[in-house]
């Protein structure tokens, strides 16, 4: 096993491990209930992962899926749900109260503070005085920013090139961008916030957004078999244009789609309108379109390009095969051959008589 190969493999499982573990930490810190720390034990199916990977595959991807991604999903979402479902987590206190607070625990805690280094302790200090909102959004931030830097670092297999892999990386950062003013933009919305049901929903569409990270199919083709017959219409198109329909149905039922119908629940039904809200929905009824454009195109193009080839095989558009002209086209079919066979022997019969 190369070693730089396992120095990826493992570095980028250490980084998932350790935003995971901060986001636990976190939910303690909120909750104040030491039994949250049970959610680190998921961080022990990308342990398995890795060893099974390192053992199998030698630190190296696996072909349209990538295991250690999903995993880091299952770790951290959890976290992410209990912080944005906790009561009071998008308000932030004045300064002033924050301070005081930050004292009485500081006040509380001499003992412990005396131990710690005096660049430590003023970085702790920043941290606890960072309210619960900035923190949020620091961890959504961050999570996003960590699949894509993950998905660039980790070691990729041999079905997929360095050039499918930097039009993924480059389709991930739009998305994240998308997916981070989803939620910062509805869920900071004190109408939504109070009402429980909507929150569940609006988190559901994001977890269910993120589920495309993992995957690969957005880049990568599918290979033709040569036992795919003209007949089999629908396989075949998926054969031949398999990144581009994986990239439509992603942005239609994962993405664009969902965000839509969210919005527009939003506006029609909760009466929540704003500028930035209008104008995503309106970028997403764009992409909508114009993903929808794009499948009827390649859909048009792929039937005119297969009744061109049916035309083709049928001798339509062959070259005229001349009795002075001995090199049939390729494209002539079996029996155009045997015409232009028959052809020349009529004019050797013709020729022998006259003489």
């Amino acid at each position: 096993m190369e070693l730089l190969v396992l120095l990826a493999a493992l570095g980028t499982r250490l980084l998932f491990f350790s935003h995971s573990v901060l986001g636990v930490w976190r939910v303690t810190k909120v909750k104040k209930e030491p039994r949250y720390w049970l959610l680190a034990l998921l961080n022990l199916l990308l342990c398995l992962e890795t060893a099974l990977t390192l053992k199998f595959k030698q630190g190296r991807g696996y072909k349209w899926f990538s295991p250690a991604i999903f995993l880091y999903l299952i770790s951290t979402v959890p976290s992410l749900w209990l912080l944005e479902l906790h009561p009071g987590i998008q308000f932030c206190r004045n300064e002033s109260e924050q301070l005081e607070q930050n004292m009485s625990e500081r006040n509380g805690h001499e003992s412990i503070d005396s131990l710690i280094p005096e660049k430590a302790l003023v970085l702790l200090n920043t941290l606890s005085a960072v309210c619960e909102p900035i923190w949020m959004l620091g961890l959504h931030q961050t999570f996003l920013l960590f699949l894509i830097i993950g998905r660039w670092l980790l070691p990729i297999g041999g079905e997929i090139t360095r050039d499918q892999l930097s039009q993924l990386l480059l389709m991930f950062v739009g998305t994240a961008a998308d997916i981070l003013e989803f939620t910062s933009e509805t869920l900071e919305i004190e109408n939504v916030r109070n009402n429980l049901p909507l929150v569940y929903a609006i988190l559901a569409v994001w977890t269910w957004s993120m589920l495309q990270f993992p995957l690969d199919l957005a880049v990568q083709h599918v290979d033709c078999s040569p036992s795919i017959s003209s007949k089999r219409v629908f396989k075949l198109l998926l054969c031949k244009h398999s990144a581009d329909l994986w990239n439509i149905g992603i942005s239609l039922f994962i993405q664009d789609g969902p965000f839509l119908i969210v919005r527009l629940i939003l506006m029609g039904c909760f009466k929540v309108i704003n500028q930035m809200l209008v104008f995503f929905t309106a970028k997403n009824i764009l992409v909508v379109m114009l993903q929808l454009y794009r499948l009827i195109v390649l859909s048009l193009d792929f039937h005119a390009s297969l009744h061109q080839s049916n035309s083709q095989k049928g001798g339509v558009g062959c070259c005229p095969c001349e009795h002075n002209n001995y090199v049939l086209q390729p494209n002539c079919d079996i029996n155009e051959k045997e015409r232009a066979n028959t052809t020349l022997e009529d004019t050797s019969s013709v020729t022998v008589e006259s003489q």
